[in-house]
């Protein structure tokens, strides 16, 4: 009995161009080159698997080898047809290129191709996933490819039409295969249940039509499996789920009403039942998304196109019409974004149901997670009519305090001591200071924790925990508008930031510190001058005090001075502060 068994995607599979079910594009134009005679030498069917194109490649072979064509309507009953049919013609050669890829594969094809057909008119090489073959195989091809026997076919079907190369593509008459709609599908699913006596609802044919992503083979292959339900009572969408492991639009919808009206008790109750009835965390998370992604759809698209866009009917429709009034486009979309965070942890995480519940969570307190994104549209509405000035979103260090002038005090000197016989020196006068003279300013060097407060808070700025962690183990060098430098001590930290999206991470936190777009940011091992650059760029230049203009002097007197070095031992001088810049800043000494 199993031996006679035939599956239904076999069975039904179209054996004329008419037959063909969602290509219209494509029955016409083969249509037309086998009336008029004008068949190329090579094809290339490119499209989403289950949708025709190894149907059509041997609808063609069989169109052009009946004994009654070429024709558009091959007859079935002559030998060339039967054989193609059956799956064993002689002069229909189908080769899988995942499993014959090599060139040596290729020569040995290449080698048969001279030889002439036995029954039918042409020798008809059908190449599947041609994608598949090496580069060697592509190019050992090229040439018979491009100019082949006269009694010599190619057709070649790819779901990878860009892994083609290009020079074979060059010589193909491409013909690219659609998504079949769900309408066509369901009609077709429609024909089939009723030839073979399948009691399956509409909403069930239409769910496997909307899981099949446009594959006409999935769905017959999925009706074919539910029909052994189909012999006892009705089949529905609820059994369609159950076979694909989905969860139903109903349950779905009751999660997403407390997640709607912030109860994350019931959330949490309706999320154990329905991982409790087999279902894995990342498949809710996908399911749940996709089922906000269909309410975001229904809000902002026009009705007549919502079934098509949503695969859903018009039931389900209505039930999203009914939530899009609670909720704004923003917050589903806040929504999504969750989703799909969590759904990136899970796949993570090691206790995925503990990730589950804690994302169940945050999506029920939705109110509270988008108070502040509603604050930042405020903001962003305001700055755009020009009521408020933009602000900078990073908290920069405050200015350190300038140091209060102390004010100039008298210098007290010891009594001199009395001098010895000297020759009398004549001092050179001395320049007048002009009165816009300004005496350079003096650095001083920032507290050791500058740098540091500022590193911080560059880090504030990073968004991802796992690379602020790793920048904790860096040393910062520099830390300005021109550019950031840091240091790690190892050569895989710093190839880990620069080799991947991190270092990207860390030019934007950079940009949003200093308000700019063009931030420079190098990450490197750490050098010797490293603690060199480091006190010389985080210097603080403070204004020094104005001099006060010195009066002029009549004329110079001839003065007896000595100078002596005196024992700091013997004598102590009572410095000043105001007496030690001058002292700094004139590069001077004391003159007795």
């Amino acid at each position: 009995m199993s031996g006679n068994y035939v599956p239904l995607y076999r069975k039904y599979r179209p054996q004329t161009l008419d037959k063909l079910v969602g290509q219209e594009h494509i029955k016409k134009t083969l249509t037309s080159a086998i009336e008029l005679g004008k068949i190329a030498h090579a094809f290339l069917f490119t499209g989403p698997r289950g949708t025709g194109k190894t149907s059509t490649a041997r609808i063609l072979a069989k169109s052009l080898n009946c004994k009654n064509g070429p024709t558009i309507h091959p007859c079935g009953e002559c030998e060339s047809c039967r054989d193609i049919t059956n799956s064993v013609p002689i002069d229909v050669i189908e080769i899988d290129a995942a499993s014959n890829r090599k060139v040596e594969d290729t020569q040995s094809i290449l080698e048969k191709i001279q030889y002439v057909p036995v029954n039918g008119r042409y020798k008809i090489y059908i190449i599947d996933e041609v994608h598949m073959l090496t580069n060697h195989a592509f190019n050992a091809l090229l040439k018979t490819l491009e100019e082949p026997p006269e009694n010599v076919i190619f057709i070649l079907a790819t779901t990878e039409v860009h892994k083609v190369l290009d020079t074979i593509k060059s010589r193909c008459q491409r013909f690219d295969f659609r998504r079949i709609t769900t309408d066509d599908i369901v009609k077709h699913l429609r024909y089939i249940s009723d030839e073979e006596k399948i009691n399956i609802s509409d909403d069930a044919l239409f769910t496997i039509a909307k899981n099949s992503a446009g594959g006409m083979r999935d769905s017959i292959s999925l009706l074919d499996q539910l029909s052994l339900l189909g012999v006892s009572k009705q089949v529905t969408s609820e059994d369609v789920n159950a076979v694909l492991g989905r969860i139903s639009f109903d349950i779905l919808n009751k999660l997403s009403s407390k997640i709607i009206d912030a109860k994350p008790n019931e959330a949490i109750e309706i999320l154990n039942d329905i991982y409790n009835s087999g279902n894995e965390p990342l498949q809710i998370l996908t399911n749940l998304s996709e089922y906000f992604k269909n309410l975001l759809i229904v809000k902002n698209c026009r009705k007549e196109l919502l079934c098509e866009l949503t695969g859903l009917n018009e039931p389900q429709i209505e039930e999203l019409s009914k939530q899009k009034t609670m909720l704004e486009t923003h917050q589903i979309v806040f929504l999504l974004e969750r989703i799909t965070y969590y759904i990136k942890e899970v796949k993570m995480a090691s206790n995925q149901h503990l990730w589950l519940e804690v994302g169940m969570i945050d999506l029920a307190n939705m109110t509270e997670n988008t108070t502040l994104l509603d604050l930042q549209n405020r903001v962003k509405a305001l700055e755009g009519s020009g009521a408020v000035p933009a602000p900078r979103t990073v908290v920069q260090a405050p200015p350190p305090p300038a140091p209060a002038v102390r004010p100039v005090e008298p210098v007290t000197r010891p009594a001199p001591v009395p001098p010895q016989e000297t020759p009398i020196v004549k001092p050179e006068p001395q320049p007048e200071p002009s009165e816009d003279f300004t005496p350079p300013p003096v650095s001083r060097k920032p507290d050791g924790n500058d740098i540091q407060s500022l590193w911080q808070t560059l880090l504030m700025n990073i968004k991802s925990p796992a690379t602020k962690a790793l920048l904790n183990l860096a040393s910062p060098v520099k830390i300005s508008p021109d550019e950031v430098i840091i240091t790690f001590k190892n050569d895989k930290l710093v190839s880990q930031i620069n080799d991947t999206n991190k270092k990207q991470m860390l030019v934007e936190a950079a940009n949003t510190m200093f308000n700019q777009s063009d931030s420079k940011v190098i990450v490197r091992l750490p050098q010797a001058n490293d603690a060199v650059v480091e006190k010389k760029k985080l210097t603080v230049e403070e204004p020094a005090p104005q001099p006060q203009p010195v009066p002029q002097a009549a004329e110079p007197q001839p003065v007896a001075v000595e100078e002596k070095n005196v024992p700091s031992k013997n004598i102590e001088r009572e410095e000043s502060d105001q007496e030690k810049m001058v002292l700094e800043l004139f590069d001077g000494k004391y003159i007795e």
